[in-house]
């Protein structure tokens, strides 16, 4: 069995609670960048050639409703704080080596919807954080 490769995460915060990690700026700021990239990957590989696109701030922030994490946040925030707090959930995952690449890109893949895709992804990046005990996770 292949073990996991530990991730240089030397610039990660430390958090107390997963309300942390989703208002986190500058985990959004990397996860920006990720989730284009495995979106990216996922399209290229459903259309068998190179495509890069990136993912809708609306389409981030309805998925994050669906996952049930917005209640996870403060209430009257806008909706790009919540894009933002996808963004910054699922690097973080990532980042912890609680959802692999190839995982994120198959998720997405598999679902003809971006934001139903999203969402699954979303629910596997909170139950991996949920089972590692990291944080205790609400819902």
């Amino acid at each position: 069995m292949q073990q996991k490769k530990k991730r240089t995460t030397a610039f990660l915060k430390s958090y107390n609670n997963l309300s942390e990690v989703l208002a986190d700026r500058d985990l959004a700021a990397l996860g920006d960048a990720y989730i284009n990239w495995v979106y990216s990957l996922a399209l290229s590989e459903r259309k068998g050639k190179p495509e890069g696109k990136k993912v809708n701030g609306n389409t981030l922030a309805e998925a994050l409703r669906k996952a049930g994490l917005r209640t996870l946040l403060p209430s009257r925030i806008e909706k790009h704080v919540l894009s933002d707090a996808a963004e910054a959930l699922l690097v973080y995952a990532w980042l912890q080596n609680m959802l692999s690449l190839e995982d994120s890109v198959n998720t997405l893949r598999a679902y003809e919807s971006l934001e139903n895709g999203l969402t699954q992804l979303l629910l596997k990046a909170k139950e991996q954080i949920r089972l590692s005990g990291l944080f205790q996770v609400l819902h």
